[in-house]
């Protein structure tokens, strides 16, 4: 029997769905799957409706079991699939608010920005805890990373742990080419594309239907009102770019300083009304404010609410079906770069094609990215690595740092602003990074002078800064 452990197994919806996909295949339908979470009562949820994704789906050989304890999952499992939220709510809301008093205006905040960079100190730790233990009892599983950060979480994890088959999976490539397809009147099926760069700002390359390159069609139509209105930032990028880009337009307008410089722009450049991922000022902590959450699970673990037991286009169950059964498939994963983009750094996280069997999972190589894509997917991998060794290092001054060279931090903030609002945000999650053992950025002198500049009075003391007498 296979055994697939589930870490994070208790979220609203995304344990089931794996479980559901995972048991479309019938050579996987002889599964044990362990789920584990911290929270034992979201954990019960999540084993009532995975037994009833068995018994609706006819699933009569899989079996499940629940644990607090990760260590007693793992021995024998086959594949892990890793999905977590280190510091709930809490961290979030802090990661959204704290930024925002200094004018970040953050909508996800799970990537890059401000969020993204505490995301990465409080989580990388524990996913480096659960990889020591995959090492000691389960070192041929493959691992499977859903948690973002996703570039710095899998830059870490490979880093730390090289010999462990593991990759980063997103569904932004999935969904973005869905869309297009849809925007096109053209089956999926019958496309064909390329796409590379990294996680939440990879590039479509080529996309086309029966050797038709569809490129020039998708430009005039990221120009069209109808389209262009409610997908803003992202068709913005195709028509100055040239090239559609994956995620949603609150993601992607959060990654460069073009996008949320204040409220009009937020308003014109990121309402998407494509996705769920809405690219209002703070929408993820709507997101996570879920007071229905029990209400939710507990109607699907007792029926009322439809189960979905189709398919969904998740990379998860893919790659879990071909390496244990030597069936091989194609995804879009995130690995650390040998070359495979050869105008990105190598040792970086980038997202690419890659052919999956019992053998592993072997990235392909793409080339280079045009310069300007290039250029672009630069400007994060840097906040990245920045934000990965001071976790690797316990230094405040990289965090610091990596603040300051986030494009949309930088646009918002002085220097003397970000050093003081990267102290707040590691005093607000002292709780959640032990390891960086309480330090904060080294403070620095507060220079008091005042120059007449025209009309305005331009102050170097933070207290006073950007006011207009």
């Amino acid at each position: 029997m296979n055994r697939i452990v589930i870490i994070g197994a208790g979220s609203l919806v995304f344990s089931s769905r794996l479980t559901a996909d995972i048991l479309t295949y019938p050579a996987l339908q002889e599964t044990h799957f362990a789920l584990v979470d911290i929270d034992e009562e979201r954990l019960a949820y999540a084993q009532r409706i995975c037994r009833r994704i068995f018994t609706e789906g006819g699933y009569e050989k899989a079996t499940v079991s629940s644990h607090i304890d990760r260590t007693e999952a793992l021995k024998g499992a086959d594949a892990v699939i890793i999905s977590i939220l280190v510091g709930g709510y809490e961290a979030i809301e802090s990661e959204i608010n704290i930024p925002a008093a200094y004018g970040i205006d953050q909508c996800i905040g799970d990537t890059l920005t401000p969020g993204g960079i505490m995301r990465c100190l409080r989580t990388l730790p524990v996913l480096l805890e659960i990889m020591e233990d995959i090492r000691k009892i389960s070192p041929r599983a493959i691992v499977l990373n859903y948690t973002n950060p996703m570039g710095m979480l899998t830059k870490g994890l490979n880093e730390a742990y090289p010999e462990i088959t593991q990759v980063g999976l997103c569904h932004s490539v999935q969904g973005t080419s869905e869309e297009w397809a849809k925007r096109l009147e053209l089956d999926i099926k019958d496309v064909s594309y390329l796409c590379a760069g990294i996680n939440h700002q990879a590039w479509f390359l080529s996309f086309s239907h029966y050797r038709e390159d569809l490129l020039p069609r998708i430009r005039e139509l990221a120009e069209r009102p109808e389209i262009w209105h409610g997908d803003s930032a992202r068709m913005e990028y195709v028509k100055h770019f040239g090239y559609p880009v994956t995620e949603s337009s609150g993601h992607v307008s959060e990654y460069s300083a073009w996008f949320r410089k204040n409220s009009d722009t937020v308003k014109r450049y990121c309402n998407d009304t494509y996705s769920e991922w809405n690219g209002r000022s703070g929408f993820i902590k709507d997101l996570y404010r879920r007071e229905d959450w029990k209400e939710t699970m507990e109607k699907m673990a007792s029926w009322e609410e439809p189960v979905d037991l189709n398919r969904s286009n998740e990379y998860g169950a893919q790659i879990i079906h071909a390496y244990l059964t030597g069936t091989d498939t194609l995804v879009y994963a995130n690995v650390p770069n040998r070359g495979y983009i050869s105008n990105l750094p190598d040792g970086d996280i980038v997202e690419v094609p890659c052919h999956v069997d019992s053998n592993g999972v072997f990235p392909l190589h793409v080339g280079p990215l045009p310069p300007h894509l290039a250029a672009i997917n630069r400007m994060q991998l840097s906040v990245q690595e920045l934000a990965v060794k001071a976790v690797q290092t316990s230094d405040a001054e990289l965090v610091f740092q990596a603040m300051a060279l986030d494009p949309l931090t930088a646009m918002s903030c002085t220097l003397d602003e970000i050093r003081q609002m990267t102290g707040e945000l590691m005093k607000a999650h002292e709780a959640w990074i032990p390891g960086m053992g309480g330090s904060l950025p080294q403070e620095k002198p507060l220079l008091h002078t005042t120059e007449a500049v025209g009309e305005v009075e331009r102050h170097t003391d933070p207290s006073v800064m950007n006011m207009k007498e």
